[in-house]
């Protein structure tokens, strides 16, 4: 449970690499949803 456990977030900043705990485009997602969201929301 620290940098070499690559199921952890801490893990995958040390490694480099991206997955559930760590996805490689948070906040786009977050304001792609939100956008929709708000699409959806109007119509």
């Amino acid at each position: 449970m620290g940098r070499g456990d690559k199921k952890t977030a801490k893990g995958k900043r040390f490694k480099g690499s991206f997955g559930k705990s760590r996805p490689a485009n948070a906040a786009g997602v977050k304001k792609k949803n939100a956008a929709a969201a708000a699409k959806k929301k109007s119509s």
